[in-house]
Formats: structure tokens, sequence, C-alpha cells
């Protein structure tokens, strides 16, 4: 953690807390929550469409909420109280349409996390407050993020994504061993009471911790310097948020139209990794590796996301999109065949780790094309988000019916199709956008005369402290020399 930006940590341990919440309600249902509450036939299929249609609808309007400068800072933390509560509310439902019900407001109130969180932590610079000299932190006066930065920073969020889904396979795990049975409560519903438990103090964390926007009120942990560089080093053309203008001049732009689509089909494309769980339950594994096997696919998942941040420096974004592609479809070209070995079918699950490396690289390409507005980047990943899972809410009701587990005949052959059409889709926006710009360049030259501005203004600021420096050493010695 000594290593890691101050606005990094609170990145890390909310993304793993966003899925552990996510993630739970397979390991819970898998650890006999189906039974207690009778949920047969397509009940998963159904908690899911409840968790989802809500995510949905709180997409644009929370994040629109995010974008405002007074509200950036508490936003999130005070969603994160009210889910912790409903996690509590989980461990006491009796039947299905109880958990329906918390279901939806569980993914109201996780909606703007994700996009939130990369709208706003894009923006500090790598500061690692109190840790380290406070002349080192003035260093990047009037720099910029490198790229590599970017991506960096995007890999420790969906570290923190399968990291919180590795977490809550485990914690099942131990939980069903350990509390089965005491106070009256059975595993799963332990499940949630521990995941309320961790989420609150995390929660309480956040008031002190999340930074907001450039433009919020100075966090406390800023110094005076330190704000006055987190808010210049990324300037924008534009800073109003999102308003009715941005999704005119959003929609008038290509990045909506590639991004949306591409996002869509890649939530398609991996939506069965997380069904290893159903194979093994109807494979006669026990409850214990039911719930233990597929966290190596989450630990294979976040060491690829981080894989594929560091090589971003290095590596071309569609060499990088090439790479995790190969053995992801390879995956899903052995599981829709299906009548392989069942080691061909460990194999087939745990290289669906390696799709943790795409969502990393496509939203660092929206944040590193859409520098120069954070009304247009907030509406498109916002976008994303609300069409991503619009089409998970019903697609998969004819893809991956829980009736059709495990061998889901519809469900992979599908995944196929979806996986190629997000690889193009990509492919095809990193070559056209670098020569839109260049067909736009009027635009890049706003941000070139703004960049040139702060560092015009950082160099003036270092002259004043220099003149004051040196005034102060001709007084000091005065003082010796009398």
């Amino acid at each position: 953690m000594y290593m890691l930006p101050s606005s990094m940590k609170p990145r890390l341990t909310d993304s793993a807390v966003q899925f552990l919440g996510q993630q739970n309600i397979t390991n819970a249902y898998v650890s006999g929550m189906k039974e207690s509450l009778h949920a047969n036939g397509n009940e998963l299929n159904y908690f899911e469409v409840s968790y989802n249609t809500a995510y949905v609808a709180g997409q644009i309007p929370l994040m629109a909420l995010q974008t405002k400068p007074k509200i950036a800072p508490h936003l999130l933390p005070c969603l994160q109280i009210v889910w912790a509560v409903i996690a509590f509310c989980q461990s006491l439902v009796t039947k299905s349409w109880h958990l329906y019900l918390c279901r939806v407001i569980t993914g109201f109130l996780e909606a703007s996390s994700f996009g939130g969180t990369h709208l706003i932590s894009e923006f500090y610079p790598p500061l690692t407050i109190g840790l380290v000299p406070r002349e080192a932190n003035i260093a990047p006066v009037g720099s910029w993020f490198k790229n590599e930065e970017v991506f960096k920073r995007a890999g420790v969020w969906f570290m923190g994504n399968s990291l919180g889904s590795m977490f809550s396979g485990y914690l099942q795990a131990a939980i069903y061993d350990n509390l089965n049975g005491v106070g009256g409560r059975t595993g799963w519903q332990w499940l949630f009471v521990v995941q309320g438990i961790i989420t609150l103090p995390i929660a309480f964390i956040g008031f002190v911790s999340w930074p907001g926007l450039p433009s919020s009120p100075k966090p406390w942990f800023f110094t005076e310097e330190e704000f006055r560089i987190a808010s210049t080093r990324i300037r924008t053309v534009e800073q109003k948020g999102i308003t009715w203008s941005t999704f005119k001049y959003t929609l008038s732009r290509p990045m909506w139209w590639i991004c949306v689509p591409c996002y869509v089909c890649m939530i398609q494309a991996h939506y069965w990794t997380g069904y290893m769980a159903l194979w093994l339950r109807s494979s006669g594994y026990t409850v214990t590796l039911v719930n233990i096997l597929p966290t190596f696919i989450d630990l294979l998942r976040a060491i690829c996301s981080w894989l594929g941040t560091t090589l971003a420096g290095s590596l071309s974004l569609r060499g990088l999109w090439t790479f995790q592609s190969v053995p992801a479809t390879f995956a899903m070209i052995v599981l829709a065949v299906w009548t392989v070995p069942d080691g061909m079918k460990f194999v087939a699950f745990y290289c669906g780790g390696f799709t943790g490396m795409a969502s990393p690289i496509l939203y660092s390409w929206v944040n590193l094309t859409l520098k120069e507005s954070y009304g247009e980047r907030g509406l498109v990943i916002s976008s994303m988000m609300t069409f991503g899972y619009a089409f998970r809410i019903w697609v998969p009701l004819f893809t991956f019916p829980t009736v059709e587990a495990p061998r889901y005949p519809h469900g992979y052959p599908a995944t196929v199709a979806f996986q190629v059409a997000m690889y193009g889709l990509l492919m095809f926006g990193v070559w056209y956008m670098k020569r839109w710009k260049l067909m736009h360049d009027d635009l890049e030259a706003r941000i070139v005369d703004v960049e040139e501005e702060v560092q015009q203004e950082g160099s003036s600021g270092e002259s004043e402290r220099g003149g004051k420096d040196v005034g102060q050493v001709k007084n000091v010695s005065v003082v010796q020399t009398t």
C-alpha cells in the first residue's frame, strides 16, 4: 500500500466491495439459498434481471450527479451506507420476492460506483500524500497523465473487481463450514451479514478519503499546493459536467457509436465466466469446492488486469486487445463444443480469466481519447454501462437460462459471435479515431493551448517561489552577520 497512490487506495477497496455484492448472489445460490427460498426454474436469472434493471435505471441520473463538484465527494459513500443496510436485509429474506426487492435497491445504489470511480480518479495525480517528502509531491507541476498511468489506474480498479469476486468465494466457503446453523442462520444468510459488516466502515472511510472532482472543494488531505497541482495538471476544454447540450454534442461524435456497441458485446461475450459453479454443482462437487474452485478464474483475471495495464506502456493497444482475445475465444469454442474431457473444461473456464484484460483496455482508451471533456466522457461511460446492462437484462434469458445449465447449448455459441464483434469494434475504433482527430485538429489545438497555459502557470509559480526563497536566504544571512 505504501507504493499505491493515495487516490488509488479507495478505488481498489471500493471496486472489491462492489463486485463482492455482484458475485455473492451466485455463491449464495449454490450454497443453500436455492433450497431455502424454493428458487427453482430460472429464478437465478430473475434475481440478476432485477439487479440489472435497477442498475441500468440509475446509470445516467447518478452519473449526472457525480459530475457536480459539490456532490461528487459524498455521493458514493452515502450510497454505500444504504447498500450495507440492504445487505443486512438480504440475510432476512424468506421468499423470492423479498430478494427481488433487495436486488432492485442494491442495483440502483451500485449504478454510479463503476462509472463514478473511473470519472473521478482519472483526474488525480499519483501523489502519495503523507508518505514521501513534499518536494517529491511538487515534482509533477505542469505534467499530464502518461498513457501508462491511466492504464495502470484502470488496472487497479479491475483487479479490485476480481479480488472482490474471489474473496466472495472464499468467504462463502469459510462461512458455510464455520457459521452454517449458528444463531439459527444458514451459511448463505451469514454471507450477506458479513458483507454488510465489511462495507459499513469502508463507506465511512470514503467520506474522508474520496477526493471528488478537481473543481470540488479541497479535500482535507491535500495542502493548498498539492490541490493546485492536482487541479491543474489535467485541464479540460469543458468542465460543466453532463448537461442537455452534452447529449447532442456526444451523439454527433463517433466515440459513443463505437464504445457503446463494443461494451454491449463485451458484456454478452464474458457473461459465461461466472457460471463455472453451476457446472461443478451438477458434477457432484462439495459446496466448499463449488465456492473455491471458480475463484482461480478471478485470480487469473486479477493477474491479467495487472499484466495488461503494465504492458500498455510498451505494447500497442491493438496488440494487447489481440493478446487477451485469443485465449478467451479458445475457451468459448471449447465450451460451445462441450463434449470434451472435464480437464479440458477446467482449462477453458480458467482461460476465462484472460477476459479481465478487456475492460481496463477499453475504459482506459475511452479516458485517453476523451480527455478534453469529462461531460462527454461521463456520458459515454454511463451509456456504455446503461446499454451494456440493458441488454444483460434480457439476452441471457435466451442464451443462458438456468434450466439449460450447465450445458447452455445456445449460450456458449452466442458468446463466440459476441467476442468476434467486440474485437472488431475496438480494432476499428482505434484505427478510425486516430484519423478522425487528424480531421478535427481544431479541438486538439484547443487542448494544446490549455496545456501551454498550465505550463506557463507552473513556470511562473516556480519563479515566484524561487524569488521568495532567495529573499528568505538573504534575510537569514543578514541576521547571522549582525
